[in-house]
């Protein structure tokens, strides 16, 4: 053999030795567990034999507590590029099997250069996490590390998608980076999040808690909000990653990919004419407009257990991406809340970075009353919605369904807030609150002196309805666009979303703003 020859089948033994990983017992106990490897994740996100490995051969330089003794394959973490959908992505890949996949100085390293190629290329950059947290032997240089990558994450939010997978433990610092990103799926009953596990809880507060009750993915789907998907199984976090990028554009430099699903855009919907009950305190569900609105009626659903009281979703509309924020009259009646607030608002922010056009399904009586919502700060979370739609310069269009009352009826996209297209069914109620309500208040003396109370109180209400609880006094002043049939509304959103795709709107130049957080 010539000595190319000797230094290839060297190469081989080398990569030999680094796709070992942590070992085939290590590897054959997360099999038994269900779990998939840190390179087996990465075959399955990327487009077959696409995936290209980066710093393969980076290690370690901590002598402390004889870790210059212990090899780590890779330094526990898998970084690469390759095709996702057919367009470029970037992403890590932590190796629990090689020393619990934590985080030191140069595994810190490899990330931080995939993340600042796929900044400089343009294109999405995700992250498998898997990781026991902090390599406790490297001390402050994984402290360091740690700081490295989120200050990444801050440069990044909004110029590149950034995707967060929970596939294992992730405590401590390490959770903080998911959170800075603009997604984070979790897989139930095998990934966990938190600052402080049940150990030191119990240690400290003396409160019992399970892993799973702690920071599991419905925890966090549920109660926190903190992640926005619970997947079955690894592979459902990963093909469901690979259906959302599928909605976005690479960076916020380009528009969303156009595909042709082959669902006319001027399709008629005849049920829709009959989906709004008689009785205005019945509830219907508004994932049934949403289905009938979108191309073949599938959309994409963050949040799905979290404020289910609004619903935040992807879709499609002759082919091109929009995102969707509807109040769901089957939850709370539809009432925004503090966690409503803050779902639709990330939501808002993130499509608008992204060139993403928004539709507004309108029906809300009003923001949640209570106690516990003011001392919550029910002001300040509301005034969030308000913000982020006056902020937001891509194409918005609202439909006002039903009920679009006061506060609520401004904080769903109104036109005062810069909605480029309004239309209204001719069942929608746009006043300052309800018709019953509104009477007692403006007719109270008038009700109370009357010979009979229940009689004029009933006059008053329907007189108010007359003049107020229909669509045609705020089409009067022109702040509803186009009152519709609801069977036209795919045709009508369709044709808008048409005429604006080459909106563009310029506001006062300035550093940032101050949103109320």
């Amino acid at each position: 053999m010539g000595i190319i020859a000797d230094k290839i089948q060297e190469l081989e033994k080398q990569e030999k030795k680094i796709l070992g990983m942590g070992g085939k017992k290590a590897l054959e106990k997360r099999r038994e567990k269900g779990k998939l490897n840190a390179r087996e994740r990465l075959d399955i996100l990327f487009d077959k034999d696409t995936f290209r490995e980066i710093d393969m051969f980076v290690t370690h330089r901590c002598t402390n507590f004889e870790m210059d003794k212990i090899d780590i394959p890779a330094d526990g973490v898998v970084t690469g590029h390759g095709m996702i959908n057919g367009r470029v992505a970037f992403a890590y890949s932590q190796d629990f099997t090689s020393r619990a996949g934590s985080l030191g100085e140069m595994q810190a390293k490899k990330i931080c250069k995939v993340m600042d190629m796929a900044l400089k290329s343009g294109s999405p950059i995700i992250g498998l996490n898997d990781s026991g947290g902090a390599r406790i032997q490297e001390g402050v240089d994984a402290l360091s590390g740690y700081g490295e990558i989120f200050f990444r994450n801050s440069a990044a939010s909004g110029v590149i998608p950034q995707i967060s997978a929970i596939m294992g433990p992730t405590a401590g610092g390490a959770v903080y980076s998911p959170a800075m990103t603009d997604w984070i799926f979790m897989v139930k009953n095998s990934s966990y999040m938190f600052i402080t596990g049940p150990q030191v809880i119990k240690s400290v507060t003396g409160e019992e808690i399970t892993f799973e009750e702690l920071g599991g993915a419905m925890a966090h789907n549920e109660k926190s909000g903190v992640a926005n998907f619970a997947c079955e199984s690894d592979e459902d976090a990963l093909f469901k990653i690979r259906e959302l990028l599928s909605y976005f554009p690479s960076n916020n430099m380009e528009d969303p990919p156009i595909i042709n699903t082959g669902d006319d855009p001027h399709r008629i919907d005849e049920s829709l004419d009959s989906i709004i009950p008689d009785n205005p305190n019945q509830a219907y569900d508004i994932k049934d407009v949403i289905t009938s609105i979108v191309d073949n009626g599938e959309y994409f659903e963050p949040h799905e257990y979290y404020a289910k009281n609004i619903i935040i979703c992807f879709a499609r509309i002759n082919g091109r991406t929009i995102g969707i924020i509807a109040n769901q009259p089957n939850c709370l009646a539809g009432c925004l809340d503090i966690n409503a607030s803050d779902k639709a608002t990330r939501f808002i922010r993130f499509c608008d970075a992204f060139n993403i056009p928004m539709l507004t399904i309108a029906d809300v009586p009003g923001y949640l009353p209570g106690s516990n919502q003011e001392w919550g700060g029910i002001i300040r979370h509301g005034a969030k919605l308000l913000w982020c739609y006056s902020e937001a310069t891509v194409p918005k269009l609202l439909l006002i369904t039903r009920k679009d009352y006061g506060g609520s009826y401004l904080a769903m996209c109104s036109k005062h807030l810069g909605a480029d297209m309004a239309f209204a069914w001719p069942s929608a109620e746009i006043a300052v609150m309800g018709a019953a309500g509104a009477a007692n208040i403006i007719h109270a003396k008038e009700i109370k002196n009357s010979d009979d109370p229940i009689v004029k109180r009933k006059e008053k209400i329907q007189e108010y309805e007359e003049l107020f609880s229909n669509p045609y006094c705020a089409a009067n002043r022109g702040y509803i666009d186009a009152i519709i049939r609801p069977a036209e509304t795919r045709s009508r959103i369709s044709d808008a979303l048409e005429a604006l795709s080459s909106k563009r709107e310029i506001r006062p130049a300035k550093k940032h703003g101050n949103i109320p957080v």
